[in-house]
């Protein structure tokens, strides 16, 4: 078998990659049960191939995964903590701006009761 395409792989149901994934896992078992029982080189350089032919599966499989719940989120008020921004913790935990603009009561009455002073200077 040929290497795989990624932008192939993202054409296909899911159903067809864990099928993909689990012909290849067994490919890779006999690859290896090969390698310890002494198989041609031909066929043991082909355990690279397969194993990269693993991992790009998985990776479409979570991708297209992580893009369907991005699509659900998308506008909710609450996410999963893995599609929210990273950022750094400090910026996470800050107050939003919104929050940080709040006035209590009392500094709303100091504001009311002394507006800001405006003086006409001379030159």
């Amino acid at each position: 078998m040929s290497k795989l395409k990624a932008y192939e792989l993202r054409k296909k149901k899911k159903a067809e990659l864990l099928k993909m994934l689990g012909e290849r896992k067994a490919e890779l078992a006999t690859l290896r049960v090969a390698q310890v029982t002494g198989g041609a080189p031909s066929r043991i350089s082909k355990i690279r191939v397969v194993r990269k032919d693993i991992a790009r599966i998985l990776t479409v499989i979570s991708q297209s995964t992580k893009a369907q719940l991005k699509s659900y989120y998308a506008g909710k008020k609450y996410k999963p903590l893995d599609l929210r921004p990273k950022l750094t913790r400090a910026l996470r935990k800050a107050l939003k701006p919104s929050q940080a603009n709040k006035k209590t009561h009392r500094e709303m009455k100091a504001i009311a009761h002394n507006p800001r002073r405006l003086y006409a200077l001379k030159f």
